[in-house]
C-alpha cells in the first residue's frame, strides 16, 4: 500500500500517458497485467494506483518503491522493455518521473 509521508524514505514515481477513448482501456488492461505478473512482484515494490480521467485522454500511474534503484532495475528487466514497447505503440506517450514527497495533508 502506497505510504504518502513527507518523513519516508520511498521512492516515488508518478507516470502519465496520454492517451485517447479508444485506447485507455487498452492501455489500462496492459498496466493491470503488468503489475499482476510482474511490477508487483519485483524486489523493492511497495504499491501503486493507477487512475484515469473522465474523458479517457489522460492515465495518471503512481508508485511507490524501496530504492530508485529497485524502480529502475524493474524498468530494464526484459519483460518490462518488451511490455514498455506495446504500451508505448497504444500512446501518445507516456512518461515516469521519480518525485520526492515535499508535504502532505489531511
Amino acid at each position: 500500500m502506497p505510504t504518502i509521508s513527507k518523513g519516508n524514505s520511498h521512492q516515488t514515481v508518478i507516470t502519465t500517458f496520454e492517451v485517447t477513448p479508444g485506447t485507455a482501456h487498452d492501455i489500462l488492461d496492459e498496466l493491470t497485467q503488468a503489475y499482476d505478473v510482474c511490477i508487483s512482484k519485483q524486489p523493492g515494490f511497495i504499491g501503486a494506483g493507477i487512475h484515469v480521467n473522465d474523458a479517457q485522454t489522460r492515465i495518471a500511474n503512481y508508485s511507490q518503491w524501496q530504492r530508485r534503484e529497485d524502480f529502475q532495475a524493474m524498468l530494464r528487466t526484459d519483460e518490462m522493455r518488451e511490455r514498455n514497447r506495446r504500451i508505448n505503440a497504444l500512446c501518445k506517450g507516456f512518461e515516469p518521473v521519480m518525485y520526492d514527497v515535499c508535504k502532505t495533508y489531511g
